[in-house]
């Protein structure tokens, strides 16, 4: 009867191997697994030789990481960047001493005009000192320019100015022509007396035209170096019965030929000379008839040198 397998070939999942055969060229497993055991070990150390550590990279490899890094440039900037930033240099420096020299100009010119007022306060004012004449009320200036009146004698024109600075408001004291006076002698009260517009040459002067704003006595700047007349004649009236006329001295100014005293308030032009107050004559002495002396040159009395 044939015969059956056994009971152990029968539970082994897989199939018997064949014998290896016999011989010179056979090897046995053991020799099998020792051979490739060396295999691999010589493999993953020649692989090992040849490849470079993870955290030691080789010198080659440094090599190429510093050439293929970027340099960094060491170079000075342009010469032009360098001539631009000290030529700023230098104008910024220009500018602030430009800046502090008008400084000190301004302060030196505040400096001189507080000596000149504080050196002049109580002097006596005499023929040919150039002054300011102003509002006692108002502080504007007495003031002209070469712009004549629209209406009555269309003469050149004559206002109150609130500026300290300007030109215009200069007067000469000047004496009637045919007078004894003489230039440097004090000006007493009662006198009879010219005041020149520096600027224009011309003569502070009234009559019976009105006035542009209240309709009183027009006053205006007539005439010339060489022209005058009695309509420029003002008599010298100081507050407090004073004999002499002094800067500190509050006075009126009657004029001879219309009675009127010299008058400023507080209504203003609107077109002519905006902003500057009406300056006329008025009849009756007030509060606004009143002037002072302000700044100017004044020169010496030469009754006392």
């Amino acid at each position: 009867p044939p015969q059956l397998p056994q009971a152990s070939a029968l539970a082994s999942p897989h199939p018997p191997r064949p014998a290896a055969p016999s011989g010179a060229g056979a090897s046995s497993p053991v020799s099998s697994v020792t051979h490739r055991s060396r295999v691999l070990s010589g493999s993953a150390s020649q692989s090992s030789s040849s490849s470079p550590s993870p955290y030691r990279p080789s010198k080659s490899a440094a090599n190429l990481v510093k050439a293929a890094a970027p340099r960094t440039a060491h170079s000075s900037p342009p010469f032009w960047y360098s001539a631009w930033f000290f030529l700023a240099l230098a104008i910024m420096g220009l500018l602030c001493l430009v800046v502090a020299v008008f400084l000190v100009g301004l302060h030196a010119d505040d400096t001189s005009a507080a000596s000149t007022v504080s050196s002049s306060e109580g002097k006596e004012v005499t023929y040919g000192s150039v002054l300011k004449l102003m509002h006692d009320r108002t502080k504007f200036r007495l003031h002209s320019h070469d712009v004549p009146y629209g209406s009555g004698s269309g003469q050149q024109s004559v206002t109150g100015f609130g500026g300290v600075e300007d030109a215009n408001s200069y007067w000469i004291v000047k004496s009637p022509k045919g007078s004894d006076f003489q230039q440097g002698e004090a000006v007493s009260d009662g006198s009879v007396i010219k005041l020149q517009h520096m600027r224009t040459r011309r003569w502070l002067h009234s009559h019976l035209h009105q006035s542009p704003i209240s309709g009183n006595l027009e006053v205006s700047c007539f005439g010339s170096d060489d022209e005058s007349d009695t309509g420029d004649l003002w008599m010298l009236e100081i507050e407090g019965n004073k004999r002499l006329w002094t800067r500190d001295r509050k006075f009126r100014l009657q004029h001879v030929d219309t009675g009127g005293f010299l008058h400023s308030h507080d209504k203003k032009y609107a077109r002519i000379a905006v902003g500057q107050q009406e300056v006329c004559g008025v009849m009756k002495r007030t509060a606004d008839n009143l002037w002072i002396t302000a700044e100017g040159v004044y020169l010496p009395d030469r009754s006392l040198g």
